[in-house]
């Protein structure tokens, strides 16, 4: 019998929660053929490190790079140093810039896909000027192609801090771009993620900014793969995408409402470049494998009960999602500790993350109940919940 643990509910009381056997997901042989699907991973955290708040990140390398693989031998590609890796949040550059190495060279040891990355998070909070800005991009860029990894240009607080208007921002991308050795992923990351980002492409209005976009897009699009859009507006990215240049895809970051977006319709789909797939990769992976089969059925049947728990993740403040991403993979194993960098497993309360180990347990994303189990009471102990 599986194990029944007493958990917290946010009206005080406590109730229990039989855990269900282990649901067994498949191990596909090849990735999604129908999809480009990335899984944006979070880092595991040195258990004997000092990741207080401010202090320079130190990475359990070997759980980092473990998580990483599991998320390989279900057919995701890895999106690298991104924000669900506390960019911004915790991980510094040295430790980014290690990390974006590693992972690399773990990718080509194994076969998988991997993106990356670059920012001007290493900048100062304020520079003079769009230049310097230019300048900070062109750094991670570096480090991004010399390991080899496809380049993601990641929003900028810097920019979003300069930027007047339209024209700042085809300065400084059109430049990058004109520079690039080969098609990026640009990244339009909403306010809701990073409120520092507020009018990114240089408007407050929506559609100003995506006609802002597209206009970059379509003068530089040999050198554009896609674009990753985090706005959780489900019918904006649904018109966007129908706008986007011929051969240019639009990787979904909505996590709240990937199945529809990425299922499409009418001849239009999304990709997918997610945070919420590093905490769903074995249900992720059924889904779109089932799509490559026509199986619409087996797709729904597979998403469909990560989506609650999906929405209780990314819930506001939505940019401590990272925090349930991290306890889920020490639930399942992934990691000896629930720690984070920069001391952000502080981020979400012992409420919250009882409700996400319940949602977690009934989509089947708990593997070994057992120690699920163990790991949640100890850290109800610690919380001083008595049951």
């Amino acid at each position: 019998m599986t194990p029944a643990i007493r958990l917290p509910g946010a009206d005080g009381s406590i109730a229990e929660h039989r855990m269900r056997e282990p649901k067994q997901w498949p191990r596909p042989a090849d990735p999604p053929r129908s999809r480009v699907a990335y899984a944006a991973a979070h880092v595991a955290a040195d258990p004997l490190g000092d990741n207080a708040l401010g202090a320079p990140s130190a990475v359990d390398w070997e759980g980092t790079l473990a998580f990483r693989r599991h998320l390989w031998s279900h057919g995701l590609g890895v999106a690298e140093a991104m924000d669900t890796a506390q960019r911004g949040m915790g991980l510094d550059w040295a430790a980014t810039r290690e990390l974006i190495r590693r992972s690399s060279a773990e990718a080509r040891s194994v076969g998988g896909r991997v993106a990356a990355g670059a920012g001007t998070d290493h900048l100062p909070a304020r520079v003079a000027d769009l230049d310097a800005v230019l300048a900070g991009y062109e750094e991670q860029i570096r480090v991004v192609e010399d390991a080899e990894a496809q380049v993601i240009l990641m929003a900028s607080r810097q920019m979003a801090a300069l930027g007047r208007g339209p024209e700042d921002y085809h300065k400084v991308y059109g430049t990058l771009l004109g520079q690039v050795r080969e098609p990026v992923i640009l990244h339009w990351l909403g306010p809701m993620f990073d409120p520092a980002l507020a009018g990114y492409w240089g408007s407050e209005d929506i559609e100003r900014a995506s006609e802002s976009l597209l206009a970059l897009m379509r003068e530089h699009a040999a050198k554009v793969d896609g674009v990753k859009v985090s706005l959780l507006d489900a019918d904006h990215e649904v018109r966007l995408r129908a706008e986007l240049p011929e051969g240019v895809r639009l990787y979904t970051g909505d996590d709240f409402h990937y199945p529809e977006l990425i299922k499409g319709g009418g001849g239009s789909h999304s990709d997918a470049l997610l945070g919420i797939f590093a905490a769903i990769a074995p249900a992720a992976s059924a889904a779109l494998h089932a799509l490559d089969n026509g199986d619409e059925a087996g797709y729904d049947a597979a998403f469909d009960p990560t989506v609650p728990l999906a929405r209780h993740l990314f819930t506001a403040p939505t940019y401590y999602y990272k925090t349930g991403i991290a306890f889920l993979a020490w639930l399942s194993g992934h990691q000896p500790g629930f720690t984070m960098v920069g001391g952000l497993h502080g981020g979400r309360g012992i409420v919250h993350l009882s409700r996400a180990f319940r949602l977690a347990d009934e989509a089947g994303l708990l593997p070994d109940p057992e120690l699920a189990a163990a790991r949640m009471n100890s850290l109800l102990d610690v919380a001083g919940v008595a049951r």
